[in-house]
């Protein structure tokens, strides 16, 4: 059986984990924390990061986007990109303004845990911020009142904002609520966390 390498806040392997059960795919779940003396991570990925996606030939993927698109390409149930090119693209582009929240996020996650407070740089951290207001607010502007970003259906995009806010939620409760500030996302992530594999992935310290 196929593995995945992942920890339990990484919004990244939680992509992953919503994209394989969406589309049934069977793998084993290993947990695995890159921050620990003992993790694997490294010697399955050079770049030391989960989530790690190892084939049944010993063949190990990285980083979430590669994971996803193999994941999908593995059953034609419930696909998550389209086939189209132009919507293909377009669907990209979303993924990729969910996967630079996610960036910002653990930037900002990384400096707070690495540095003493007399050490960090406001500056820098308000930047990272803006990124992940204004990722936010686009996301929230071309989602409109739609149910779905594209074809009406679940897909790679949903997952991938919906990752994002996961992980925004846990690490800066205290320093402002998306939910309110965003709405129309907050309504989004409501619904999706009516899917099995969407609660069943929250992420949790």
């Amino acid at each position: 059986m196929e593995k995945l390498y992942f920890s339990t806040t990484s919004p990244y392997a939680r992509k992953v984990r919503i994209a394989a059960a969406e589309k049934n795919i069977s793998f084993e779940s290993v947990l695995d924390v890159p921050w620990n003396d003992d993790t694997k991570a490294i010697a399955l990925n050079p770049l030391g990061k989960v989530p790690i996606w190892v084939m049944r030939d010993g063949t190990a993927l990285f980083d979430s986007r590669v994971i996803v698109e193999y994941i999908d390409g593995l059953s034609p149930h419930s696909p998550l990109f389209p086939q189209a090119f132009a919507d293909r693209i377009k669907v990209k582009r979303w993924e990729a303004m969910a996967d630079g929240i996610m960036d910002a996020s653990l930037a900002i996650f990384s400096e707070r845990r690495k540095r003493p407070a007399a050490l960090q740089y406001p500056e820098w951290s308000e930047r990272q911020f803006g990124k992940i207001h204004r990722g936010l607010q686009t996301m929230s502007d071309e989602l409109a009142r739609q149910d779905y970003f594209h074809g009406g259906q679940l897909g790679v995009v949903e997952i991938g904002i919906a990752s994002a806010l996961g992980y925004v939620g846990l690490r800066f409760s205290e320093d402002f609520s998306w939910q309110d500030q965003y709405p129309i996302l907050s309504a989004l992530y409501d619904r999706l966390m009516q899917r099995q594999s969407f609660s069943e992935t929250v992420p949790v310290l």
